[in-house]
């Protein structure tokens, strides 16, 4: 006869009578539990989703205003003059280029001292002057338009801050406050009639750049340098391009109109391709994306170059050739990096590895490497060296979580069938796992491209397109990123202003970086899989 079973203790049944009077088994409990994290990590991330663009979305409209006031105030019209400026600055740097690798010939391969070589180039000085020389007329009237459309912008500025003033009066019922608020209307057909009265003068001033410079042209020295005749005929080059700018511009100063409407796109293209990111200026703001976003990947590419190799070659050997006591060293060592706060490594970057970088290019037998020797010790090359030792731990750990999951019995039947433990390594271990080390990698990126204190302090802030002439050597210049420009300026810009959510829609780009190269990992690891089976 079977023995009665024990009756439960009284406080186990209260709790199963709680359970069921909510509906719920213990395991329904725990699934509510873990489920209701993965709801909160939704709702999270869908709050923050929601917080970027409703900040950032309001930029276009901004954007579009500051672009039509730039346009009404004149200052549209003057740039047409000043890149004309600009242009010819630029041929002026050519120049002098030209001179200093003459001057270089001279003192190292002549052995002349510096005030023959000075004499030697006397001539050429000549030439350089005329050329710098003949934008002088255009130079002025860029001056003077300046201060003209400058004043123009500011008037109507002061007006639009005097409307919001009154707006603001009336919404607190100061109805007398606001009447007594003097709102001074711009009238910019008035306005820039002294500023397009200029053109007569513009074609005179053109017409006598052209003249100084084809003079200049046709007086030019012959370089002292044979190998240089190359970039002497290629400047001759340049400044006859230059000189059929000209009608372009005049046609464009001719047929400007500060009434044409500035459509929407252009609010939008102007940040997406926009090569340029100006801010707090007394002339124009500009708000692209482009060299904040080069300047990320460079810095990225650098980074998982250096970090890749090392993660994943420091995971396979650990898992597959070190000894135990090997592995009970260096994999601590490795993790324990993830663990240094990034500040520090910027300080480290800053003090002594930017400082090393650049005392070692400039040892004399390391001048055959792209971009040695350097002077800026804060550039691409010292940030992605840091950023690819905050790599190293991430892409060292999946990598080798991912070929611990690997079956033993794949090692087993390759050593079975006689393979050597490299062979089992890269033919068999490595492929099995390498869904795994991509994902890694990865990551890696992830960690790379949304690091903030490490690119602020050490990628040297300068906001613009690196100059990919150098070739590899374009890794020693400085650069600045989405994630260092954000953290830079935010704390300063004025709520709700154009600036403020011209930053917000970087972080917007940060997140769809993100996703994308979450969407590239899992199309990679789909994929693998698919060819694997």
């Amino acid at each position: 006869m079977d023995s009665p079973r024990p009756a439960a203790p009284s406080h186990f049944l209260a709790n199963k009578s709680r359970v069921r009077i909510l509906g719920l088994t213990a395991d329904d409990a725990i699934k509510v539990f873990f489920g209701g994290n993965a709801l909160v990590s939704i709702i999270v991330l869908a709050l923050i989703t929601i917080f970027l663009f409703r900040e950032g979305i309001d930029f276009f409209g901004q954007n579009r205003r500051n672009l039509l006031t730039y346009r009404q105030a004149g200052l549209e019209y003057v740039d047409f003059i000043r890149s004309q400026t600009e242009d010819h600055a630029a041929l002026t740097r050519y120049v002098s280029d030209l001179r200093l690798r003459q001057l270089n010939y001279l003192l190292a391969e002549k052995k002349l001292s510096l005030a023959d070589a000075n004499t030697a180039l006397a001539r050429f000085d000549t030439f350089a002057d005329q050329v710098g020389d003949a934008i002088t007329p255009v130079r002025g009237l860029v001056s003077d338009l300046s201060d003209q459309a400058t004043a123009i912008k500011t008037k109507f500025l002061v007006a639009e801050d005097k409307k919001v003033e009154r707006l603001q009066l009336l919404a607190a019922g100061k109805t007398a406050e606001a009447a007594a608020v003097k709102i001074e209307t711009v009238d910019f057909d008035a306005e820039l009639k002294p500023l397009t009265g200029i053109l007569p003068a513009y074609r005179e001033a053109s017409n006598e750049l052209r003249q100084k410079l084809e003079a200049a042209l046709a007086a030019a020295p012959t370089v002292l340098v044979p190998e240089l005749a190359s970039r002497m005929e290629k400047f001759k080059k340049l400044t006859h391009d230059y000189i059929a700018t000209f009608p372009a511009t005049q046609n464009r100063l001719e047929t400007w109109d500060h009434n044409r409407p500035v459509p929407w796109h252009q609010a939008f293209t102007g940040f997406v391709f926009g090569r340029e990111w100006l801010t707090a200026s007394f002339w124009q703001d500009w708000y692209g994306i482009v060299p904040l976003l080069v300047g990320s990947l460079m810095v990225s590419i650098v980074a998982l170059l250096i970090a890749v190799p090392f993660g994943v070659g420091a995971a396979i050997y650990i898992n597959q050739i070190a000894t135990p006591t090997e592995q009970r060293f260096v994999k601590p060592s490795i993790e324990f990096i993830s663990a240094i706060p990034s500040v520090v490594l910027g300080f480290f970057g800053i003090a002594i590895l930017g400082q090393a970088l650049r005392a070692l290019s400039q040892v004399t037998w390391l001048f055959w490497v792209p971009g040695f020797p350097f002077t800026e010790r804060l550039n691409i090359l010292t940030a992605g060296c840091l950023l690819a030792l905050l790599a190293v731990p991430t892409i060292f750990t999946l990598a080798e979580d991912a070929l611990n999951n690997v079956p033993r019995a794949f090692k087993e039947a390759s050593f079975a069938l006689g393979a050597t433990r490299l062979q089992t390594v890269l033919k068999i271990i490595v492929p099995a796992s390498l869904s795994g080390i991509i994902s890694a990698v990865l990551l890696g990126l992830g960690r790379v491209i949304g690091e903030t204190m490490v690119v602020l302090l050490c990628a040297g802030n300068r906001i613009a397109i690196p100059d990919f002439t150098a070739g590899l050597g374009v890794v020693t210049q400085p650069v600045h990123t989405m994630t260092g420009i954000i953290a830079q300026e935010m704390g300063e810009v004025p709520i709700g202003s154009t600036h403020y959510r011209a930053l917000f829609m970087v972080g917007i780009v940060l997140f769809f970086f993100a996703l994308a190269i979450n969407y590239v990992a899992q199309r990679v690891v789909q994929r693998y899989r698919i060819s694997i089976g």
